[in-house]
């Protein structure tokens, strides 16, 4: 039986089909029978007392069930996470007297239709005793605080524990970087939909776990863990921001447990600018110094993060930050320092990289800052300052080991392939000519952690009567692959066509562990566990197939090309997966492996990515031009799979450089609440991506895989943004702040 997959091949996805031919599983697909539909009164104004909410009339529109308050709930507000921020920073499933941010929920309609509790929540009369809201995160720090109980606004903070050493350096350059607020903008926003079924609450999520949501769950409604099964299929990303257990989601859970009937939620596309999770907003100082010929000997980054109206996760991204400080560089003599704000704006969360982005963004911009103030070529300094192949496993100065890499062979590479000599030939040719269409080039060399925290995933690999495999896997996907890509595995492993192997994922009852697949985990951690259960499966065969060979176990090979098991030196007499599987039957053993495989190490795949722009001169509009990119996460598992996923990393890091940006009034209004205000590309926007592939198998897994999803994101936005800022330092500009859009460049030119 010859294998239709060899680990490392483009193979295409199986789980496209269903979704082209319109088959895809996806919450509001969901059939219910009669649900209720949520929709929720939502805060016009960032900081005010209620003074009076009237939900009467809203209660007696054709169609409504009920409307709650926070008086209905008899809930607890979700505690803080993680723990040790101030327990008065607690947030209320619904305004409980209080509203700290435009879009906060006050009230919630339960009725028969979408359209009718629309109508119904336009009746709700809410009047307000305004505050003075805290929007900008500078004033922040010092203002009046907005939760009652607590001194300050400042509710987190990494103290500098070592201040560089500047003194020796013959340059220094300091820079205040603006790394914005962005929205993570899922093509499905944020949806749950719930029901009673035989006494147990069905969840169904559009998440980036089942577990985690399923968790929370059972803490609000205090239910144990065989009162709840969560279930997620099909989810239209995710980027980070959907745990599946926000406000919404939960009251969703708890309107159904309460009332034993199915409910359905969905949000607005404005509703999901506006209140999901945002990602970034930190306003970062930078201080990079050493000698004229470009020797980086001091670097300093500090950090004022915006956690939003309820910190949360967006209250730790520093930590993050702080773990990826010195980037790929040897400069050990690093400081930093950080303080998390909270503000009356929309809470903050992880986003597609959650703080590793903001590092490398910091350092690759400073090191532009200093070599022009040097007057050298960017790469030249980048070249001088990486860390060579021979430092690897590199403990950095924060304490992380970097396990292997080549940097200044990435580099390398790409100036080669994007032929950068000939670029700058081009960019002094225009020039001197004085041509209004200026040429820019930006460079920037990324390292990144992927599963930064360590543990496990959940794998289990199960031989069927007939032959097949059927896998469980504690990873939930939204558009990595993961289906495809463990049968892979499983089919490397164990010689088992694909087609002979399913993969199944996504529900509690099934999976009876598992956490939120995010920080480019799932290739090192699941892909590894698949692995590891299918070498015990391959294992507890060789022992029945040594029987049926009449021979010592030890001298029973198994063929992986062929899927076969035979003695050695004898190929023409062999035991298949069949054969073996009736073995087990007969023998009445349960031929199920489960991984117990542990990593608590991360793995650092790294790369550099090199951008052209176009900037008019006259009107300050910026083309992208050229994104070229060299990216190195070890062993690939499907290059194709893969290439997806550095392609929309590549076009979410460049829309950070060049569109996307959250913006609030000094009132604390949101400006940028549907897709005319926030700029998120197209493909016209966009040039098609120049990928080159380098491989540094890592050895903490047996695979050699390090994770890919978040590396594109993380050097093309300051590849892109050096670039614009390239293209004008010859007229003067030295920064300018992301999104470079044509006012904020047209002003820079003219400034």
């Amino acid at each position: 039986m010859a294998s239709t997959s060899i680990l490392g091949n483009s193979v295409l996805r199986r789980e496209d089909d269903a979704l082209l031919r319109g088959e895809g599983l996806y919450v509001s697909n969901r059939k219910l029978d009669d649900p209720l539909h949520l929709f929720f009164v939502r805060s016009t104004v960032a900081r005010a007392r209620i003074t009076e909410l009237d939900v009467s009339e809203a209660k007696s529109m054709p169609g409504v069930f009920d409307v709650w308050t926070f008086a209905d709930l008899n809930a607890d507000p979700l505690a803080p996470n993680p723990p040790f921020f101030p327990a008065e920073t607690a947030r209320p499933l619904l305004a409980d007297g209080v509203v700290r941010f435009v879009g906060e929920p006050i009230a919630m309609i339960l009725a028969r239709s979408i359209y009718r509790a629309a109508d119904a929540a336009e009746t709700v009369i809410v009047d307000y005793d305004f505050e003075e809201a805290v929007v900008e995160m500078a004033a922040a720090a010092d203002g009046d605080p907005i939760f009652e109980g607590i001194d300050s606004n400042a509710v987190f903070a990494l103290p500098a524990d070592h201040e560089p050493d500047f003194g020796a350096c013959e340059v220094v350059v300091e820079q205040e970087i603006v790394n914005q607020r962005v929205a993570p903008a899922p093509i499905e926003p944020r949806t749950a939909s719930a029901e009673v079924i035989e006494g147990r609450l069905h969840f169904y999520a559009s998440a980036q776990g089942t577990h985690p949501a399923k968790d929370s769950i059972m803490a609000l409604l205090d239910l144990p863990a065989e009162k709840v099964r969560t279930i997620v299929a099909d989810v239209g990303g995710g980027f980070g921001a959907k745990g599946g257990n926000s406000p919404e989601e939960l009251l969703v859970a708890l309107v159904a447990h309460r009332l034993d009937r199915p409910v359905a939620w969905e949000e607005t596309r404005s509703e999901n600018l506006t209140n999901m999770g945002h990602g970034r907003a930190q306003i970062q100082t930078v201080k990079i110094g050493g000698d004229r010929e470009g020797n980086i000997t001091a670097y300093r980054l500090g950090v004022l993060q915006d956690s939003g109206a309820y910190p949360g996760i967006g209250g730790v991204l520093p930590i993050f930050t702080q773990m990826m400080l010195s980037a790929t560089y040897s400069c050990r003599n690093v400081g930093f320092d950080s303080t998390s704000v909270v503000t009356n704006t929309t809470p903050v969360g992880a986003y597609r990289g959650a703080g590793r982005p903001e590092a490398t963004a910091a350092f690759e911009r400073a090191i532009d800052l200093f070599a022009n103030e040097l007057d050298l070529d960017p790469v030249k300094v980048r070249r001088k300052n990486l860390l060579t192949s021979e430092a690897f496993p590199y403990e950095t100065p924060t304490g992380r080991t970097y396990d292997s890499g080549d940097y200044i062979a990435a580099l390398d590479m790409l100036i080669a392939e994007a032929d950068y000599e000939g670029l700058r030939a081009e960019q002094a040719r225009r020039r001197n000519a004085n041509d209004p269409k200026l040429m820019g080039i930006g460079v920037a060399c990324y390292v990144e952690i992927t599963a930064p925290m360590g543990g496990k995933d959940y794998g289990e690999v199960r031989l069927n009567d007939d032959g097949s495999i059927l896998a469980v896997t504690g990873s939930t996907p939204y558009g990595q692959g993961h289906l495809t890509a463990w049968a892979q595995v499983i089919s490397e492993r164990t010689g088992v066509p694909m087609d002979r192997i399913e993969v199944r994922f996504g529900d509690t009852d099934i999976v009876p562990e598992g956490g939120i697949t995010g920080g480019s985990r799932s290739a090192q951690l699941a892909g590894s566990a698949m692995s590891n259960a299918s070498n015990q499966l391959v294992e507890a065969a060789r022992k029945l197939a040594a029987d049926q060979l009449e021979a010592a176990v030890d001298d029973v090979i198994f063929d992986t090309a062929t899927g076969m098991f035979h003695v050695v030196g004898t190929p023409a007499v062999s035991v298949d997966w069949q054969s073996v599987a009736g073995a087990a039957a007969s023998a009445e053993l349960e031929m199920t492996f489960i991984s117990d495989l542990e990593s608590q190490d991360p793995t650092f795949p790294f790369g550099s990515h090199l951008a052209v722009v176009e900037v008019d001169s006259e009107t300050g509009h910026v083309t992208l031009e050229r994104i070229v990119a060299v990216d190195d996460a070890g062993t690939l598992l499907n290059p194709m799979l893969a290439e997806g996923q550095v392609h929309g990393g590549l076009a979410q890091g460049a829309s950070q450089a060049l569109f996307e940006e959250v913006l609030f009034d000094a009132d604390g209004n949101p400006l940028t609440t549907n897709f005319m205000d926030y700029a998120i590309p197209s493909a016209t926007e966009l040039p098609s991506f120049e990928r080159h592939i380098m491989t540094t198998p890592t050895h903490l897994n047996e695979l050699g895989a390090k994770g890919i999803g978040e590396s594109g994101t993380i050097g093309s936005t300051p590849a892109v943004h050096n670039a614009v800022i390239d293209a004008v330092s010859h007229l003067g500009v030295r920064h300018i702040d992301m999104p470079c859009t044509p006012q904020k460049v047209w002003q820079a030119i003219r400034g």
